[in-house]
Parts: C-alpha cells; sequence; structure tokens
C-alpha cells in the first residue's frame, strides 16, 4: 500500500509569517553575495522553481536590480529513484552560463539531502560555479548526506510518517507552510 497524506495539516507558518520569512531569507543572501549582479537563483523542481520566482521578485523590490533565475531538474541524477519513483521530468531552464557565477539553490524542503546532492551533481554538467549555496523553506532533518542549508527559512523536526508542504498564492491560492500526517 503507497504512503497518502491526511486531510488534516498543522499551520507551521502562516501567509505573514511566510512573507516575512522570505524577507529575512533574502536579505541574507544579500549579505553573503559580493555582488547581486553575478547571482543566480537556480530552482529544484517542483516547489522550489516557484520559491525561486518568489525570492528573486523580493530581492529585486530589495535591491532595484534584477536576479536572474531559472531550474534545474536533478532528475536524472538520483540515487535513489527505486525508492521514491519518479515524476514527469521538468525542462532544466538556465537563463545564463552557472560559470563564475554565485549560485542559490533552492528548495522548499530539505529531508535526506539527497535531491540536493543529485542538483550539485546536475550543475557540474551545466559549468562551474564561482559558489553554490543552499537555501530552503524548511529543514525537516533526517539527513541521509552530509549536507546543509546555507539558509533557512524554519527547522521543523519530524518523524517520517510526517511531510512538510509549502504553499504559495499563485501556484496554489493559498500561503503558508503545513505539516501533515502520512497515513499508510
Amino acid at each position: 500500500m503507497t504512503d497518502t497524506q491526511s486531510d488534516e495539516r498543522v499551520e507551521i507558518l502562516s501567509s505573514q509569517e511566510l512573507g516575512r520569512t522570505i524577507s529575512r531569507l533574502a536579505s541574507q543572501v544579500l549579505e553573503r553575495v559580493t555582488d547581486c549582479r553575478g547571482l543566480l537563483l537556480l530552482g529544484i523542481p517542483t516547489r522550489g522553481v516557484h520559491l525561486a520566482k518568489v525570492l528573486a521578485k523580493e530581492l529585486e523590490d530589495i535591491t532595484g536590480k534584477q536576479v536572474a533565475q531559472g531550474s534545474l531538474d536533478p532528475t536524472f541524477h538520483r540515487d535513489d529513484l527505486i525508492r521514491i519513483g519518479t515524476r514527469m521530468v521538468q525542462a532544466t531552464e538556465l537563463p545564463e552560463s552557472v560559470d563564475g557565477r554565485q549560485v542559490v539553490l533552492v528548495d522548499d524542503v530539505i529531508f535526506t539531502g539527497r535531491t540536493v546532492r543529485a542538483a550539485l551533481e546536475a550543475l557540474q554538467a551545466w559549468g562551474r560555479a564561482e559558489r553554490v549555496m543552499l537555501l530552503v523553506m524548511v529543514d525537516r532533518g533526517h539527513r541521509e548526506v552530509p549536507i546543509q542549508p546555507d539558509f533557512c527559512g524554519r527547522e521543523v523536526p519530524t518523524s517520517r510518517k510526517e511531510t512538510i508542504e509549502l504553499r504559495l498564492r499563485d501556484v496554489d491560492g493559498e500561503e503558508g507552510v503545513f505539516l501533515r500526517q502520512l497515513i499508510e
């Protein structure tokens, strides 16, 4: 039997808290990069892509400069496809070369770290970045590889029978971060 989500959810971040968290993360990114013109945000499908767009808009609002933003699908670089199954692969979209850029990989939730490991491998196929950093909205623990985010919206310790979902207004019609129980 496959895992499904329950209809009940617990709000971790409200819409207002999510907005404040995105603003804080954008400020932290700006503190770490030397020049936002050399910055490239790459969202990891699926919600990381949408979060990268929101973050790019926030960075533009703060700096008055447009920030390059795209997506990087690491599916074919995963080492656990048999365990997690596959989803429809999304095209990698790079607005500019990664060579010499300060790249921020953006994902909604970090769990085992295997998605990020695969994204790092996929990124190497596209060039050599000056620096690669990781931004996640939620760190839920349970790491299987030694990967930690540089920027994290919230740490939420979970059990393996729980899941975290990021909801964004442009995609879902509502905003917030929610915890759900998986039902077996």
